[in-house]
């Protein structure tokens, strides 16, 4: 995920922290609303639910943030949502994966249309470049959590797929359908995680250069601005030394 976690840092620096925190806590309370309409309105009995507010606890989103959206779906009022991906090319080549949460599927797809448009890039048909990438779950501990070894050894006795260490955060990689397992066993073990969601991982990374890169960050920009996008996912990888221009 090295394009994914270079570009969220980059974006992050280069935003208005209260906009963003803003439109953060929505796009997560649109996930804890739609998730608990799917299914029991009970985190305990509801794993995508539990997953959503993990997530938003992991941004600090307030208690009553949380409970509002839970009782959005519940009481009837919460809109009806539907789940779209939308796949295509970016500058230089590079894939994206766009995932929305949308009440308007028409506004939606023209809207990331034409960001890829504008971006000279391209919108193409599902699964054209899903298969570049893995769909997985991922959960993530501070490494004070535990060592490595520990970390090891729990999460694949757990069901776990592999573990990494990077930049102070073990990175517990799970087949999508075990990640509620998997992250309920830790949580036993090490407490509540920095994170625990589905993600789609690039197989492979293409670098660019600085031009491309401007041009990716704004098309990412863009589509993270949209209020109906969720998460986007990338296949890009920039040299510290661009990161660091950039940033």
């Amino acid at each position: 995920m090295a394009g994914h976690s270079q570009f969220k840092n980059i974006m992050h620096k280069k935003g208005k922290q209260d906009k963003l925190r803003a439109k953060l806590f929505s796009k997560l309370a649109r996930e804890i609303t739609v998730a608990a309409k799917l299914g029991m309105p009970d985190p305990a009995f509801n794993p995508r639910l539990r997953l959503a507010v993990l997530a938003a606890r992991a941004e600090n989103m307030p208690k009553d943030n949380i409970e509002r959206a839970i009782n959005k779906a519940t009481g009837g009022d919460g809109e009806n949502y539907d789940e779209i991906r939308y796949e295509g090319y970016g500058p230089g080549g590079i894939a994206v994966i766009v995932e929305a949460l949308t009440d308007n599927r028409n506004r939606t797809a023209s809207e990331v249309r034409s960001y890829f448009t504008k971006s000279g890039g391209s919108l193409g048909e599902t699964g054209s470049v899903a298969f570049m990438f893995d769909h997985v779950g991922e959960i993530t501990f501070d490494a004070s959590a535990a060592s490595e070894d520990d970390m090891m050894e729990a999460a694949i006795e757990a069901g776990a797929d592999d573990v990494a260490t990077e930049d102070e955060t073990h990175i517990v990689t799970t087949a999508m359908e075990d990640l509620a397992e998997v992250t309920k066993s830790l949580e036993e073990q090490f407490g509540e995680p920095k994170s625990s969601k589905l993600v789609w991982r690039p197989q492979t990374t293409s670098a660019v250069d600085e031009e491309t890169a401007e041009k990716v960050l704004r098309l990412i920009g863009s589509l993270e601005d949209n209020d109906d996008v969720q998460n986007v996912y990338a296949n890009f990888e920039m040299s510290e030394e661009l990161m660091e221009k950039l940033g």
